[in-house]
């Protein structure tokens, strides 16, 4: 086992009715002014806004709002934020939303106190020194950046997707009720419980020997969101399937399933975000399109590894005599668990009909110009990007 560091900060109110108590975990950080920041339309009409802000009046703590928010968060709206907390003294920001509106809201707050353009900070040229308390009342179960030190932004010139890592970014609280997830879309849903996966997967698949405990936590956490998106397929308001998917995005993503490993691989996520960044793809659904591509590039630098996920994750039978055939057939189960729940496992499934050009595109930019390798359970440099993409399309 790898030596690691545990770190989450992250107070968690997780429950049927929690949202009520936005107001107390706000006063508690004792803040002067806070930016409610949200998506779309549904949480004004589902009325959770509306509880939102009573919640916090009734602390007698005075908010602005910033809505417009979308999928794969682009950076105009974080400095929108970043003029309108400046303008009105912000100092905490309260994030209703999934993991774009958490990601804009992180991205805020980094522009709030950092002394340069906050894209600097996503494109590395500068390191983060602080960020805006954020709290969160999450209502989408994918991301997990509530617990996480994540945060992605879309720049829309060029169309770049970068991300910032740092713990200056991760939340002081998270409100977690599930029933604010029944009214998801089934493909929302869906996308997200691929998210969940992956981000367990990426630390799964890792090239360390002695991990039994971390295994075996991520190996159940896998098997339970497999288990419960099922149910939601033909339940969508079962509340125990919403409860367990939701705590487990969080699991997935807060660093419990990667102690003791080699950190994780994440060769997925960044060719996903430049999928994401060129085409504005849902982010589960193009992790789903690229990953049996990227494993049937990899598997032999340890298939062993492929093979152990087979059979405790997708009950694949052990063909102890043949390793390539049980790993093989582990891919083979986890993209027809992919289709299964309406995930596309192909570049053309997302409706994208990639030319060499564009594949060449994908490759240089997340080598950023051919300037670095990406991966870790096998490094991977443009070439291997580049077929990695013709596999997938």
């Amino acid at each position: 086992m790898e030596n690691f560091q545990y770190y989450t900060p992250t107070k968690v109110i997780f429950g049927k009715g929690t949202e009520e108590q936005a107001g107390r975990l706000v006063k508690e950080q004792n803040c002067s002014r806070v930016l409610v920041h949200y998506g779309g339309s549904s949480a004004v009409k589902s009325g959770l806004l509306d509880r939102v802000f009573r919640s916090l009046e009734q602390e007698g703590i005075r908010y602005v709002s910033l809505g417009g928010v979308v999928p794969n968060p682009r950076l105009s709206k974080v400095y929108e934020g970043i003029e309108l907390c400046k303008k009105e003294g912000v100092d905490f920001i309260l994030a209703v939303g999934g993991g774009s509106v958490i990601d804009s809201a992180k991205a805020i707050g980094y522009g709030m106190t950092n002394d340069c353009d906050v894209w600097d900070l996503f494109e590395g040229k500068q390191a983060p020194s602080g960020c805006l308390p954020i709290g969160v009342i999450l209502t989408i179960a994918a991301a997990g950046s509530e617990m996480s030190n994540s945060c992605v932004i879309t720049k829309e010139e060029g169309w770049l997707k970068r991300g910032c890592n740092t713990d200056y970014g991760r939340c002081k609280f998270a409100v977690m009720n599930p029933e604010l997830t029944y009214s998801l879309p089934r493909y929302q849903t869906q996308s997200g419980c691929t998210d969940i996966l992956m981000h367990t997967m990426e630390r799964y698949f890792s090239t360390g020997k002695t991990m039994e405990l971390t295994d075996g936590i991520s190996e159940a956490l896998m098997r339970t969101v497999i288990r419960n998106v099922k149910i939601l397929m033909e339940k969508p308001g079962d509340y125990d399937a919403r409860a367990e998917i939701m705590w487990a995005g969080s699991l997935s993503h807060n660093g419990l399933t990667g102690c003791g490993t080699t950190g994780g691989d994440w060769a997925s996520h960044q060719l996903e975000h430049e999928l994401g960044g060129m085409f504005d793809v849902t982010h589960g659904a193009g992790l789903a399109a690229v990953w049996g591509s990227w494993a049937r590039y990899v598997y032999k630098t340890s298939p062993g590894r492929f093979a152990k996920f087979a059979v405790n994750v997708m009950g694949v039978s052990d063909y102890s005599d043949d390793v390539d055939k049980t790993a093989l057939e582990g891919i083979k189960a986890m993209e027809d668990f992919y289709r299964s729940i309406g995930m596309p496992t192909s570049v053309r499934e997302l409706g994208i009909e990639l030319t060499g050009e564009q594949i060449h595109e994908l490759a240089y930019k997340c080598s950023f110009k051919n300037t670095r390798t990406i991966g870790r359970f096998q490094v991977l440099n443009m070439e291997d990007m580049e077929k990695i993409f013709t596999m997938a399309r």
